[in-house]
């Protein structure tokens, strides 16, 4: 499995950026403390797995099927990298509102939702149908494998990041600028170093 070093450096930058799961953590965290911050993380982790058992299952597929269609999926994907960078890049800063805390709910509706919170955003599946492809070799045996345990190895990664923003979270309790400002940084950062990666996949010989 080519460039594993790369791939987990970009999850752990892709991890910290102040997305949906993001602040859906937080705000569970502001509402609850960190034991519901945890769970929510917990769950945002099994919506990844589910997501990745999706993409593994299509591109795996699709690179059975021609190799071709494959490589054209990995320069696709290395362009929408660049957009999704670009687009952290110029996008507001993140806002107060969507901090805002919502009603209490038990441990087990924790997971639930935070399930629902990554399984219901779409454009989570079609990012990982552009990521995860970029890491496998394609005369790769078992390409399925090699996804399926990429996208565990980022489910993996994202849970105790995921953790730690709602523990921290939890301990600021209602002091929510000081999170945004981090979460504006983080965005930038996340953006470039995605806009750097989808440029350096894009390039010939980088795989």
């Amino acid at each position: 499995m080519p460039s594993l070093a790369l791939y987990v450096a970009a999850s752990l930058a892709l991890i910290a950026t102040p997305g949906q799961d993001m602040l859906y953590v937080m705000a569970r965290a502001l509402a609850q403390g960190r034991r519901a911050g945890f769970c929510s993380a917990l769950g945002v982790c099994i919506g990844i797995l589910v997501h990745t058992a999706l993409a593994a299952l299509g591109v795996g597929a699709l690179l059975r099927a021609s190799e071709s269609l494959f490589l054209a999926v990995k320069v696709a994907g290395a362009a929408y990298l660049v957009y999704l960078g670009a687009r952290m890049l110029l996008s507001a800063t993140p806002r107060a509102r969507a901090l805002a805390a919502p009603r209490p709910l038990s441990p087990l509706e924790l997971v639930g939702q935070g399930i629902l919170s990554n399984v219901g955003n779409p454009k989570i599946v079609v990012f990982f149908v552009a990521f995860l492809p970029q890491f496998v070799d394609p005369a790769s045996p078992h390409p399925t494998r090699d996804l399926v345990l990429l996208g565990a190895l980022y489910a993996a990664m994202a849970l105790p990041i995921k953790g730690a923003v709602a523990w921290i979270t939890a301990s600021l309790a209602r002091r929510a600028a000081p999170s945004l400002r981090t979460l504006a940084w983080l965005q930038r950062t996340s953006g470039t170093i995605l806009v750097g990666l989808g440029l350096k996949l894009a390039l010939p010989g980088s795989r």
